[in-house]
């Protein structure tokens, strides 16, 4: 709970929705049409502030952003460098003048624990570090009483998602996962349907995205400067025998760890590298972790099925009234390392979950493809229309009727056959529609003008269900793992609950 039970954070909340007559001064009086007072300005701190963190600070320039808190400033002030150059002979945006402006002025941290000890007149927090960070700033942040917004996924592991849930819930504060897609109209255009029945009753979902492919690596072996050497030798020997290498897997891995060789493995002038690490294992510094990248490594990120679960499987759970699943199976090509010591996520991976009935819903079984992959062609889809856009992935329910596709963030909903589809064109507009961004959507549940919309409360599970995922993954391919979620284990593999949780560095357990 917050060290002082009424100070400025209790009242921000409270003034928006209690009868504070004269103690708030009307808008109109202080600034005209526009004008936010202070007493309805919150105060927020970015905690990864080079990637999406920026882009969140960016959405929340009506607030009053006080501190900055990163490991990498450099990697910070290159990104905003790269929002502030001429496009096509056009200066910078007034939005990305004001985000320089609000940047220079924050406060600035290395150690976000500096931060929320220092930093006394913060109300709220958002975090957008690497996924394996993220529960370990979101909770003592909500334990020190800020409101917080954490980037998807949730967090790292299934223990923490039940943690930060849990936490939210005795803390009181308010909570958002970024993502974006559940604010959006086409999410909440797909609820409307399903929930009006649209499509029929229905039994199975595939869900599928081009990730990592064009983003990121995976499949590839960890930097290691003695594989390396061994290769060089390995290649030199090839060289002096005048017989060609055979260019299987094994000799494109050498190739790989002979071309990370060639990159530094000292941390860059102003990168924190121990502090980047957090709760992960202590591994050398290499630029194929940091920046961006880190999301293919199985220290740091969850892959294609953490990166963009969130934005992809968050409609047929929340349309669906999905909570956990009663078995996962997963599959994929090799792993980056290998299978027992893994270093990086297979380049691509299948899923399936099966749910069980609840009301009138029939038991559901979802499909995640990644890579690339695509489900088998759905039944009522014309011969003419694809199957997948320039979007890179989507989902498709298939009802007893029809079938509903979507894009990543719930985008472009539409349904098959055309007379079902015009059947849904008459479903009115019933399900609550966010008005503003994701972002603001929080900031002002934050001071109690509107309701969170993907608080912990949900977006735990889903994001639960995401990583059962990646444990199924490491438990072997094939195994179908049976799941107790009350008691969050696996009832058929015990062996398999150590990849609900993870190991962390020493100085870091939640």
């Amino acid at each position: 709970m917050p060290d002082h039970p009424v100070d400025r954070r209790d009242f921000v909340k409270t003034a928006a929705t209690a009868t504070l007559g004269a103690m708030i001064v009307p808008r109109r009086v202080l600034g005209g049409v526009g004008y936010q007072p202070p007493s309805d300005t919150l105060n927020v701190a970015i905690v990864g502030a080079g990637g999406m963190g920026m882009s969140n600070m960016t959405e929340l320039l009506g607030e009053n952003v006080v501190a900055v808190c990163d490991v990498d400033f450099p990697y910070v002030e290159r990104s905003l460098a790269g929002r502030l150059r001429s496009r096509n002979g056009k200066p910078p945006s007034e939005e990305n003048l004001k985000l320089r402006d609000v940047y220079q002025k924050a406060a600035k941290y290395a150690d976000f624990r500096e931060l929320l000890d220092k930093q006394k007149d913060l109300d709220a927090v958002v975090v957008a570090t690497p996924d394996h960070a993220h529960a370990t700033v979101a909770y003592h942040a909500m334990r020190a009483g800020k409101h917080v917004y954490v980037q998807k996924p949730l967090t790292y592991s299934v223990y923490e998602a039940r943690l930060l849930a849990r936490t939210a819930k005795e803390t009181g504060v308010t909570t958002q996962m970024g993502n974006q897609g559940h604010s959006m109209e086409g999410t909440r255009r797909i609820m409307d349907w399903i929930r009006a029945g649209v499509i029929g009753p229905v039994r199975e979902v595939h869900i599928y995205t081009d990730r990592p492919v064009r983003y990121w690596a995976q499949g590839i072996p960890r930097p290691d400067p003695e594989a390396a050497r061994r290769a060089e030798e390995a290649l030199q020997r090839s060289r002096e025998s005048g017989v060609p290498p055979t260019w299987n897997m094994g000799t494109v891995d050498r190739a790989v760890q002979m071309a990370m060789a060639a990159n530094p493995q000292t941390p860059p002038q102003g990168l924190n590298w121990d502090l980047w690490l957090g709760p992960a294992p202590e591994v050398p510094y290499h630029p194929a972790y940091h920046p961006f990248s880190w999301r293919g490594w199985v220290d740091f990120g969850g892959g294609a099925l953490g990166d963009m679960g969130a934005h992809l499987v968050d409609q047929p759970y929340w349309a669906l009234g999905l909570t956990q699943p009663t078995s996962i199976v997963a599959s994929g090509s090799p792993w980056g390392g290998s299978a027992k010591e893994p270093a990086s996520f297979p380049l691509a991976t299948m899923v399936q979950y099966e749910f069980g009935a609840a009301g009138d819903r029939p038991p559901v079984k979802v499909y995640w493809y990644d890579s690339g992959m695509l489900p088998p062609r759905p039944p009522f889809l014309p011969d003419d229309a694809p199957m997948s856009t320039g979007d890179g992935g989507g989902g498709i329910f298939i009802g007893e009727r029809g079938i509903l596709m979507y894009e990543t963030y719930g985008n472009n909903p539409r349904i098959y056959p055309e007379a079902v589809a015009r059947e849904a064109e008459r479903v009115p507009t019933s399900f609550p529609r966010v008005e503003t961004g994701h972002e603001v959507n929080w900031a002002q549940a934050c001071k109690g003008q509107t309701t969170a919309s993907a608080p912990f409360e949900y977006s735990a599970a889903l994001t639960e269900t995401m990583l059962l995922g990646l444990a199924a993954l490491r438990a072997g391919y094939g195994r179908k793992l049976l799941y107790d979620a009350p008691k969050m284990r696996f009832t058929n593999a015990p062996d398999a609950d150590q990849f609900l949780t993870r190991v962390y560095r020493e100085g870091w357990a939640l």
